[in-house]
């Protein structure tokens, strides 16, 4: 089943059609009770990365923690599945690009785990001033007295916590600093500088400024390219001596091999890690010497451990699935846009208008090579602030009768992709107002350099009663719901034209539902009478027919013998 621009709606409850959703991963029970009743859940234990792959095109949904490495071999071979949940905030082991191309939704818990993440930096921050992890070894091996005269620490009141990424997690260690009577520096080009002040935050321009001046530095950034290996060598000689760093945000912000040479060359003083750039680390790797080291408190991973944010990320989640499943858009996607609830009643019949729309085109005009397109949006749509699943659903239409979008076909997380793969490019405008009073919203698609380069490749739309209709085709003005199969003739507007067309049918055993006549668009009529040697083109018209079952080619083309009839065309929506 192919995705369509907007997410399916599951169409039936009963067991036997139920959707199927994997979760490779422990997960607090609480979130799943969203899901159960709907949806059949399979959680299965110590799931290999061969067997996942060998399973995972079963299911619809994938909800996974850390661990469960979702690459882009395992989403080629996913051929149902429509989202993938990571139950916390990083993304890193998703990859993102390919389950765009393939066009599965990416969705994360950004909000679930940021007091937890917060808390446990000051945990690790207060272990590394307080030598609470070595104090806790010797005394479990029999010591005391030398403990506490080797393992003296420092007030963190008065000192200066350097952040790096002040974001929804670094704000929050901010404040939490603040109330230990901490000086707040930070470094983030994106921070607002009214809500830096408002936490008793300096905002200071650039790394070699907040380096020298800080006392313990915590970074909360994703891992992207620019923030990959942030802190290396350089950087680390820039600090004090006696500074300690800390990383509760994403293994490989420090360069591992950077950090172990600063602290064994004293370099810097300590250092507090949750997070590595292999999880567990490797045997002999920087990571292992770094989790050994006697001037470094090493925890596995908890920034999210606790009861509170797994109960929170798995309850978001689970709900944004749930959505997405039934129809919905996810509140938190990493790969499509958000789209408001208000919005979104309003563009779903226009959905479906801009993908017959672009059928329409493609089967009417035979493509013709053309490649670049305008969309135009007119009255209330033009004031949307969304209008992506539209485009999507135009790119949908336009390639769905000559190719295939992807294994999957098109839909609004991958339509920018496949709309740069085929070499299609559609610029959107928007107008406020209404076409003469008449339409509320009015979508108008015209192509520009095709093979006879023309204007005349036009096609306008309309919703009215939750039905697409075609307002204009081409050169004509036209009044048909955009729906079913149509046979359309270019002909002589004569009589008896009608009576002829409906006899052919009639015995080829072809029903006729509706018929609707277009006549020239008044300005192309009027310019044609005007014309020397044009005047028989200004009596040229279209007889749009919709029709039960399929016309075949023998029927194409004894109607194509009539006379007055110019062309024939058979359109599937």
């Amino acid at each position: 089943m192919a995705p369509s621009a907007l997410p399916e709606q599951e169409s039936s409850s009963s067991v036997e059609n139920r959707l199927k959703i994997l979760i490779p991963e422990k997960v607090s029970q609480d979130g799943l009770a969203l899901l159960s009743s709907k949806y059949e859940i399979h959680q299965p234990k110590n799931l290999t990365s061969s067997a996942l792959l060998s399973i995972i095109g079963e299911y619809h949904a994938l909800i996974v923690r850390s661990a469960t490495k979702v690459t882009a071999e395992l989403l080629a071979a996913a051929t149902n599945l429509k989202v993938v949940a990571r139950a916390g905030v990083g993304v890193d082991n998703i990859d993102v690009e390919a389950a765009t191309k393939y066009g599965v939704l990416v969705v994360n818990s950004p909000s679930g785990n940021i007091v937890a993440a917060a808390e446990h930096t000051i945990a690790l921050l207060m272990s590394v001033a307080r030598n609470v992890a070595a104090g806790d070894r010797g005394v479990r091996g029999g010591g005391w007295a030398k403990e506490r005269s080797s393992l003296v620490g420092e007030e963190v009141g008065g000192k200066v916590l350097g952040i790096i990424g002040l974001g929804k997690v670094g704000a929050k260690v901010a404040r939490l600093g603040v109330g230990l009577g901490m000086k707040v520096i930070a470094m983030d080009p994106y921070a607002s500088p009214d809500i830096a002040a408002s936490l008793n935050v300096a905002l200071v321009p650039d790394l070699k400024t907040l380096l020298p001046l800080t006392d313990f530095l915590t970074i909360h950034t994703p891992l992207i390219a620019s923030t990959l290996d942030l802190i290396s060598t350089a950087e680390f000689a820039l600090m004090k001596p006696t500074a300690k760093v800390l990383n509760v945000a994403r293994g490989g912000v420090y360069n591992e091999a950077a950090l172990l040479l600063a602290l064994n060359e004293g370099t810097i003083a300590g250092a507090g890690l949750d997070v590595f750039t292999s999880e567990p680390p490797l045997p002999d790797s920087p990571a292992e010497a770094l989790c050994r080291h006697p001037r470094v408190v090493a925890t596995p991973h908890l920034g999210a451990s606790t009861v509170e944010a797994q109960e929170n990320v798995i309850l978001d989640v689970c709900g944004q699935v749930a959505t997405v499943l039934s129809g919905g858009f996810a509140s938190s996607a990493i790969n499509a846009p958000l789209i408001a609830p208000e919005e979104y009643s309003t563009l779903l019949p226009f959905v479906s208008l801009l993908e017959k729309m672009g059928s329409l085109y493609t089967q009417y005009f035979k493509g013709d090579g053309g490649r670049r397109f305008s969309v135009t949006y007119e009255g209330e749509l033009a004031s949307l602030g969304n209008t992506k699943p539209l485009f999507a659903a135009l790119i949908k239409g336009l390639i769905g009768n000559i190719s295939e979008g992807g294994p999957r076909g098109v839909n609004i997380v991958n339509a920018g992709v496949v709309a740069k793969e085929k070499g299609i490019v559609v610029s959107e405008v928007r107008r406020g107002g209404e076409r003469g009073g008449v339409y509320a919203s009015l979508v108008t698609l015209r192509a520009s350099g095709g093979a006879d380069g023309s204007g005349g490749r036009v096609i306008e739309g309309f919703v009215s009663g939750e039905k697409g209709w075609i307002a204009r085709l081409g050169r004509f003005s036209a009044g048909f719901v955009a729906e079913g199969n149509l046979v359309v003739l270019h002909n002589f507007d004569e009589p008896g034209k009608i009576g002829g067309v409906g006899g052919i049918l009639g015995r080829r055993g072809v029903n006729i539902r509706f018929m609707s006549v277009a006549s020239l668009d008044k300005e192309e009529k009027e310019q044609l009478q005007q014309e020397e040697g044009k005047e028989e083109k200004s009596n040229e018209a279209l007889m749009i027919l919709g029709v039960e079952g399929d016309v075949s080619k023998e029927v194409v083309d004894e109607l194509r013998q009539e006379e007055g009839i110019l062309g024939v065309s058979v359109v599937r929506l």
